[in-house]
């Protein structure tokens, strides 16, 4: 937990702090995860009262999320979240280091037998990880 949130559900507030609002499909794409680890992880903000969901004006089937003044006030607070700090450090990384990371983790999964797994947002808790995540997670 990180500001009395998971560093999942922060790194998606900060994903939103610049008060525009984003599709849940926008937002995935911003915190380089799947729509459906985002839904998860926007619910909870949600039921926080960290973000706001509603109907997009110009396009009713399109979910529109914006961050609420308690999730910038929460923001304000919090340190950087951890999934951003892994971020900025991919990109530091040259195109020949993330090709030599990318294939040892790439290796790493496969002694693991998970490389068939659907990945998840990068430190989602119990709370926020799809009921497949879980159901999927060994000890």
């Amino acid at each position: 937990m990180v500001a009395g949130i998971s560093a999942a559900q922060l790194f998606v507030l900060r994903s939103l702090q610049d008060g525009t609002e984003a599709s849940i499909s926008e937002i995935a794409g911003r915190t380089m995860t799947d729509r459906s680890s985002a839904a998860s992880v926007i619910e909870r903000l949600v039921s926080a009262g960290l973000v706001s969901r509603a109907t997009a004006s110009e396009d009713r089937r399109r979910a529109a999320v914006a961050i609420t003044r308690a999730g910038q006030d929460l923001v304000r607070r919090a340190p950087q979240a951890p999934t951003a700090l892994l971020v900025a450090g991919l990109e530091g990384l040259s195109h020949d280091q993330l090709a030599m990371l990318s294939a040892g983790l790439t290796a790493l999964t496969d002694q693991m037998g998970l490389s068939g797994e659907a990945a998840g947002m990068l430190f989602e808790d119990g709370d926020d990880a799809r009921p497949s995540a879980r159901r999927n997670r060994r000890g």
